[in-house]
């Protein structure tokens, strides 16, 4: 992800090593929390390796909002750009390698280099049609439906995060989610 950024900008990519320093890599154990519900972001995270999931609290349950793998950038977007308590926690659910940049590192960034702004807009527009997504498949689709499509359209998710997560992310018990897979794959 880093190198991609850095590649893709060209005055970023002639002048790394001036700014190398301002990503700094970290190792994380699965269940690491890198964000609370309530506290305001203040690192983006790039994922080199590993899985986080994003999460809330809502009537004492646990939620999964979301999965972030490889490749991706995070944060809680909303709470690093309006500097307002997060509604979102982030945490690891893989031991997992990340890239940290520092808020105002990374406005320093955006108004060197205007490209990056383009592009964070351009996460934030992906990030915001698949939450439409989300809330549409959660009026109009059986929890049936909503596992045949994860997966159908991202199958590593059900291969690398346990199943109480998908449970959480599809809006259902752990026991539902065991009679579907019942029924579907005769598990």
């Amino acid at each position: 992800m880093i190198e991609l950024l850095k590649n893709s900008i060209p005055g970023l990519r002639d002048n790394w090593d001036k700014y190398k320093d301002l990503f700094k890599e970290i190792k994380v154990d699965s269940k690491t929390v890198l964000l609370r519900e309530g506290e305001i972001a203040k690192k983006i995270f790039f994922i080199k390796e590993g899985c986080l999931r994003m999460s809330f609290y809502s009537k004492g349950k646990d939620i999964t909002f979301q999965f972030f793998f490889e490749g991706q950038a995070v944060s809680s977007i909303e709470s690093f750009s309006s500097s307002q308590p997060s509604q979102f926690a982030l945490e690891a659910i893989e031991p997992s390698t990340l890239i940290v940049v520092h808020k105002k590192d990374f406005e320093n960034l955006q108004k060197e280099y205007p490209e990056i702004r383009t592009g964070m807009q351009e996460i934030l527009l992906q990030r915001f049609s698949r939450y439409a997504g989300l809330f549409l498949s959660f009026i109009k689709d059986t929890p049936q439906q909503r596992y045949l499509n994860l997966l159908q359209n991202e199958p590593h998710i059900i291969q690398r995060v346990p199943q109480h997560y998908i449970a959480s992310y599809l809006g259902i018990s752990p026991v539902s989610l065991s009679r579907i897979r019942k029924r579907i794959h005769g598990i």
